[in-house]
């Protein structure tokens, strides 16, 4: 009879291990695809941000550039926002223009956001090649997540804000024993 609890027990914990590995290549699929979400409206923002910049100075590189990656296709989207990435570098980006900063701060964004997206990928290609994930084609709801490489988009000022003053000189102490 105690052979019936064994086995009882081994298909539980076998069932328990097999829905908890599905559960989490779910997960990690749905995490993936909601990192790609965010990751499009960024790119979106950074462009929508390059075009308002260069319509505002009259940069009608950069301004082809937003608009090209605004407009691109899946197929074209990485080799567009390269572009535009070189052409928002070729631009003097003042630390005093208020035109700038929504361009950097999107560009900060944008960073983050392809980083969070790209480890969420190489995660689920991660479960994706496990043998007890292939085997039971865990994986067959799901699109295979694509990675986003572009070059780095965090871009810097052309001019470094104003220097902060040193601190004010503090005298030493007066020597013992002189007055004055």
């Amino acid at each position: 009879m105690w052979w019936v609890v064994v086995v009882v027990v081994a298909v539980t914990v076998l069932a328990t291990y097999l829905t908890w590995t599905a559960q989490r290549v779910d997960r990690l699929h749905d995490r993936s695809a909601a990192a790609a979400r965010s990751l499009d409206a960024h790119l979106m923002r950074r462009a929508a941000a390059a075009a308002v910049l260069a319509e505002d100075h009259q940069f009608p590189e950069l301004y082809a550039a937003a608009r090209a990656a605004l407009d691109a296709e899946d197929e074209e989207r990485e080799a567009a926002e390269n572009d535009l990435t070189r052409e928002l570098r070729a631009v003097p980006l003042w630390t005093d223009d208020p035109g700038a900063d929504p361009v950097m701060s999107a560009s900060r964004r944008l960073a983050l956001a392809r980083q969070v997206h790209n480890d969420l990928a190489r995660e689920a290609h991660a479960a994706r090649r496990r043998p007890l994930v292939r085997i039971l084609l865990l994986t067959r709801r799901h699109d295979r997540p694509r990675f986003f490489d572009i070059d780095d988009p965090t871009l810097v000022p052309a001019r470094p804000m104003a220097p902060i003053s040193p601190a004010p000189a503090v005298a030493p102490p007066p020597s013992a024993g002189v007055t004055g």
